[in-house]
């Protein structure tokens, strides 16, 4: 199947059918198939079309009043952006997307990063990775290199390896879709301004970004306020500001205005503050309830935002009692000072000033904090909640090394923990976020009594952490809600648990998931969920890998797979929450099982012909330097047990499989590997995951649920994802290095990884529904 060999479309409108496809979303269908359906029905009311980045090989049949056909280019130019919604937005845009479509290798324009505007000139156009099966094409994407003041601030080098599609300058390199480029349009001034009729500003000092103090016209009057948001309406680019005084002479209320109306600066002698933004709002009656650390909402521009108030007070030549947030995005303008003097600390661009009354509590909370324990306390759903039959649900695959950044990193990021869920919390997000090892059991036929335990866990906490980033407590709650009331523990809304007793209860008592594990131990087939690292009192480890841990386990044991896992869970060798047999346990990215299977031919560790004999005392054996398990063809055990210290060694012959006796296999015999994507930790019973996201060894990000608390009475936690790229920096030290690491100075979060790790989790990346 080529490119040009499918007809190309996008979902303008909610489908309807058993299987759903979101708005934005693309499709494709063969011309083939699209000729044959013309010709074979008159009216056509559907197509049947296969979407991206949905389960390969599932057509879906999608009404044809809700596709809009595409070309090949604008496929390949809407298939690079990441998000469903901001591609839907891109499309309905013409003029804008056919402004950014046109734009060719050497045009100067600006790039969204981070919420800011960073110049460059575009230095290539193209594909980033060749199509992924069965897709027939892939994204188009952009190769700015930033110039002038924004050059070394590009962040995403080495998330796209990248440097092979164009040269730029250390740091200066951005890939990115059509949805977050636009060409440098300078902004022409108005001839009522003080410029002269026909000129244009310098666009450097034109360019406007929220927090910019500017003057306005809008009528014959010249006003002042602070730009709120920059956006593109109908093609036009408008501004939203929070005025200093409206028309009517009344202090805040906000007005959008036309870009070419609008320039940085402030009118002489106005005595605003530069650093302020109102609203004239009738004070809510419950923000007199608001305190420093409450979670609050304000209204920027049509849009809600949220934060923490980290101070409250009067400032300067002000009467109003007025609240300093710390917000959740870079919508602030400052780092928590006013006019120069400091009230609170917080990262730039997070600090905003504004009238208390502004404030309103988090509605993501549903009330006050009275409230809210109530409502926790006491089960969220009814039995109609449970009637789930009818549902459609859409396929959202998990989220994609270019969606981390604009999509789960930050505060209020992940999944809200609530009275004791770490464990649940960390499980889920590890298992679900950018991974699709375990997506069967979402989807698996199961009992009606226990079908709304699989559709809450699908609709309220997969589909919102892929989609949207963040999922509230109260769906968690209602989860542990419905496992406590279907009878499977009376404690799963108060208590603590581990991770594999959840785990446990869900895949084998509720979904009666076929087991992950299959061990063959003396010709019998044993079946288990995961598998818990036991190691005999005689073992010579001081700092192993995973690897290693799981070899000598096996190998004492007696134990081999029976067949490659989908998903293989491990737990770490401990006794309880507290206790660790090693202090430190490196993480191995991949583990090699292709002589741990019982079945098939393996090969000699020394020449790499068929291996005949397998010794336990080699592997015992702490001056064998070769890792891995002891087997041999003949010649080569005839070797290593001449030496006069191996002479008592005791080989035992191996099973070969029917066929391969007397023959060699070829050295290049595919090993079965299986890859690490997220690992559990635990400290001071509080659970908390990693997960690696992309291919390479810096690509982990970091979560907990309960990153930040706004107050023990409130039990509202703040929970976080962050990027961790410090943990690449210890994997690829060698063990010496790492061995002299102390743990209280090791960077970031990477001691919690290698010093406290409780569960790896690893795929079988050819079982995996999305790749």
């Amino acid at each position: 199947m080529t490119s040009t060999s499918c007809h190309y479309f996008i979902v303008t409108k909610k489908t309807r059918g058993v299987l759903t496809v979101n708005p934005g979303r693309l499709c494709y269908m063969t011309t083939q198939k699209y000729n044959a359906h013309q010709e074979t029905t008159k009216h056509p009311k559907t197509l049947s079309v296969y979407a991206f980045d949905s389960l390969a090989g599932i057509p879906k049949d999608v009404e044809i009043s809700c596709l809009e056909e595409l070309s090949l280019e604008d496929a390949q130019l809407l298939l690079a952006v990441p998000d469903d919604t901001e591609r839907l937005s891109m499309f309905s845009d013409q003029p804008a997307f056919q402004a950014a479509r046109s734009l060719s290798v050497g045009t100067a324009v600006t790039v969204k990063e981070d919420g800011k505007n960073l110049r460059g000139v575009i230095r290539y156009i193209g594909k980033r990775t060749e199509p992924r099966y069965p897709n027939p094409i892939s994204g188009t994407y952009y190769g700015v290199e930033l110039q002038g003041s924004d050059r070394g601030k590009a962040k995403n080098v080495g998330m796209y390896s990248h440097e092979t599609l164009f040269q730029y300058e250390k740091d200066c390199g951005i890939l990115v879709p059509i949805s977050r480029i636009k060409p440098v349009v300078p902004s022409s001034l108005s001839p009522s301004r003080t410029e002269p009729s026909g000129a244009y500003s310098d666009p450097q000092t034109d360019e406007l970004s929220p927090g910019d103090r500017v003057i306005y016209f809008n009528g014959p009057k010249c006003r002042s306020g602070m730009v709120v948001e920059v956006q593109q309406q109908n093609g036009n680019q408008m501004v939203w500001i929070s005025t200093d005084t409206d028309e009517m002479g009344r202090q805040g209320g906000e007005i959008c205005i036309p870009l070419e109306m609008v320039s940085k600066g402030d009118i002489p002698g106005d005595i605003t503050e530069p650093e302020r933004i109102d609203f004239d709002t009738t004070p809510p009656e419950d923000y007199t309830n608001l305190d420093v650390n409450s979670m609050v909402e304000v209204i920027l521009g049509k849009r809600n935002s949220y934060g923490i108030i980290r101070w409250i007070g009067k400032l300067p030549g002000r009467e109003e009692t007025m609240a300093g947030l710390e917000l959740e995005e870079d919508l602030g303008v400052s780092d928590g000072t006013f006019k120069g003097t400091r009230f609170f600390r917080c990262p730039n661009k997070r600090a905003l000033f504004v009238k208390l009354s502004s404030c309103h509590p988090d509605s993501r909370f549903h009330g006050s904090a009275d409230d809210h324990k109530q409502e926790m306390s006491q089960p969220d759903y009814t039995e109609m909640d449970e009637d789930v039959s009818g549902e459609n649900l859409e396929v959202v695959p998990p989220i994609s090394a270019e969606q981390i950044d604009h999509l789960l990193i930050g505060r209020m990021k992940g999944i809200q923990g609530h009275c004791n869920s770490c464990y649940m919390d960390a499980a889920l997000f590890s298992l679900f976020s950018c991974s699709s090892a375990l997506d069967s059991m979402l989807f698996k036929t199961t009992t009606s009594q226990d079908a709304p335990i699989q559709k809450t866990l699908l609709r309220d906490i997969v589909i919102p952490l892929r989609s949207k980033g963040f999922v509230e407590c109260r769906h968690v709650m209602k989860l542990r809600q419905l496992l406590q009331k279907h009878g499977y523990s009376r404690s799963f809304t108060t208590e603590e648990k581990d991770p594999e007793e959840f785990l446990i209860v869900v895949m084998h008592h509720i979904l009666a998931l076929e087991p992950l594990l299959k061990l063959s131990a003396a010709g019998k087939v044993q079946e288990s969920y995961c598998y818990q690292i036991f190691l005999d009192q005689n073992h010579s480890l001081v700092l192993p890998t995973v690897q290693q841990l799981l070899e000598h386990s096996f190998h004492n044991a007696g134990l081999k797979l029976a067949e490659v896992p989908s998903c293989l869970i491990l737990q770490m060798p401990r006794f309880g929450k507290k206790f660790k047999m090693f202090d430190k346990i490196i993480p191995s990215l991949e583990l090699d099982i292709t002589d741990l299977l019982s079945e098939g031919p393996q090969q000699c560790i020394m020449c790499g012909h068929l291996a005949v004999e397998e010794c336990a005392d080699c592997f015992k054996d702490p001056t064998f330097n070769l890792t891995g398990f002891k087997i041999f063809c003949h010649k080569c055990s005839t070797q290593v047990h001449s030496h006069p210290k191996r002479r008592s060694h005791q080989p035992t012959r191996l099973e070969i499989p029917k066929g391969y006796m007397g023959r060699s296999i070829p050295q290049t015999l595919i090993r079965d590997r299986l890859e690490l994507y997220a690992v559990l930790c635990i400290e001071t019973s509080h659970y908390v995951s990693f997960v690696k996201y992309g291919p390479n060894s810096h690509d982990w990000i970091f979560f907990d649920s309960m990153a930040d608390r706004q107050g023990e009475m409130d039990g509202f936690n703040i929970p976080e994802v962050h990027l961790c790229p410090e943990v690449g920096t210890y994997l690829e030290m060698s063990p010496a290095e790492l061995a002299n690491q102390v743990p209280r100075d090791m960077k970031g979060v990477a001691k919690r990884l290698f010093c406290d790790a409780y569960m790896y989790l690893y795929q079988s990346t050819s079982m995996c529904l999305y790749r």
